[in-house]
Order: structure tokens, then C-alpha cells, then sequence
């Protein structure tokens, strides 16, 4: 409980409000409140939606309506929810949207996105055949690193995302996505080049594009993560 009496009210008033309580009495019984929703209460609508495409339709309405990161909802200009077909056999998973992201609602369309293009090519596949997806899905002020309860706002909706997608392999770029997808505090220097499972899914990590373009050096490190990919899909660099 908040040592601070005037703190606590305004989070007690902002709780109700989040509720759906309008008004407290000035005496009496305190109103009944009713369930704050909770991340996996999306779950229910998604599954109910039908087929794939729908599903995500219906997901990324929940998203777009999001409230759940009050800081996030305030500046964003678009959510970012993710692009690329409902049954790729690869998803890519970054941190979070970025400017560019924000300006447009997709997601790796700025210098970032660019060298993911670069490299998802240079893994012969095709950027139209991947699907694209961040762990949040507004961007954070000034892209500064999401913070540990705004990606658990988002857990049920990239999860659901992967429900739905059902990849048989995901690349996570960062640490962000590797300890968000894997539930884990390793960093990625330690993640990377390692296969792992998520539910049916073989996971592996390696550095975000926007790290190369601050440290090149590091492309040698990610091609070689790339070349295990490959293999493991069974496609030829």
C-alpha cells in the first residue's frame, strides 16, 4: 500500500475509473466495481473469431483499443500490430515500434527495417512470406526500452498472435523479444546461436537490427545465427 495518503487516493480514484465507476458514494456501501480486465481476457473473443484472418482482425481491434499502458496510449499515433500472412512458416519478433513505426502502423519500416529486409533476404526468403511483430505494440517516448509491466500488458496479445499464426520457427531480434518470449533474464549475447522451444515453435535469438547499425561488427555474429536458421529450415543461403 502507498506510505503517501494523497497518492493513493488518486490511484484508488483512477482504479474506479478503470472500473467503470463513475461516482463514489459519500457514504454507505462502497460502489461494487466491476472486473478490471485482465491481458488474457482476449483470449476468449480471439478464439471465437473463427478462422485465422479473422482472428487476427479481431485481435488487432483489441489492440487498437488498448488502454492498459496510459503513458504508451497518450503519444501513440498508430499501434503497430504486425503484418506479413496468417500462416507464415516464420514470424520475426523486435522490441517495440519505433517513429517511422508510429507514423504508419507497421512494423521495421524505418533504417532498422531496412537491414532486416537485408537479412531476411540474404536468408533467400521473401519479406511478403514472413510475418513482422513487436513485443509492444505502441512505441515507447523517446524509444527508450520497454518497461517490465508494459510488456506484460502486451504478453496475451503476442502470444495470441502466435496462437493463431502457429510458426514452426521464430526469430527473436533483441533482448526485449528473447526474454519476453522465453521468460527469461539471460542476455542475448548468451541467447543467440541457441535453439529453443515455444510451444510447437523452434526459437532462436539474435541481435535487433537497430543494434547493428550502432555496432557493424556485430553483422558477423548474426549471419552466423542466420546460417543455423537456414539449416534448420532447410533452405539454402
Amino acid at each position: 500500500m502507498d506510505g503517501h495518503p494523497a497518492r493513493a487516493l488518486r490511484q484508488r480514484l483512477q482504479s474506479l475509473a478503470a472500473a467503470g465507476v463513475k461516482q463514489v458514494p459519500k457514504s454507505g456501501r462502497p460502489a461494487a466495481l466491476a472486473p478490471l480486465p485482465k491481458p488474457s481476457a482476449v483470449a476468449t473473443s480471439v478464439t471465437a473469431a473463427g478462422d485465422p484472418a479473422r482472428q487476427l482482425a479481431v485481435l488487432g481491434a483489441e489492440v487498437a483499443a488498448c488502454r492498459r499502458c496510459v503513458e504508451l496510449a497518450a503519444g501513440r499515433s498508430h499501434t503497430v500490430f504486425g503484418t506479413g500472412p496468417v500462416d507464415a512458416r516464420i514470424c520475426f519478433f523486435g522490441e517495440a515500434p519505433g517513429a517511422d513505426e508510429d507514423a504508419c502502423g507497421e512494423p521495421f519500416v524505418g533504417r532498422a527495417g531496412q537491414l532486416l529486409t537485408k537479412i531476411i533476404e540474404a536468408c533467400t526468403l521473401k519479406r511478403q512470406d514472413v510475418y513482422i511483430l513487436n513485443v509492444l505494440k505502441c512505441r515507447p517516448p523517446g524509444n527508450r526500452a520497454p518497461q517490465p509491466t508494459e510488456v506484460a500488458n502486451c504478453r496475451s496479445f503476442f502470444e495470441q498472435q502466435f496462437q493463431v499464426i502457429a510458426p514452426q520457427f521464430i526469430c527473436c531480434l533483441g533482448t526485449t523479444a528473447a526474454q519476453a518470449l522465453l521468460q527469461t533474464a539471460e542476455p542475448i549475447g548468451k541467447l543467440r546461436g541457441r535453439w529453443f522451444t515455444y510451444g510447437t515453435a523452434r526459437v532462436l535469438c539474435t541481435y535487433h537490427p537497430s543494434y547493428l547499425l550502432r555496432n557493424p561488427s556485430a553483422k558477423r555474429d548474426v549471419w552466423e545465427d542466420m546460417k543455423l536458421l537456414m539449416a534448420e529450415m532447410g533452405v539454402n543461403g
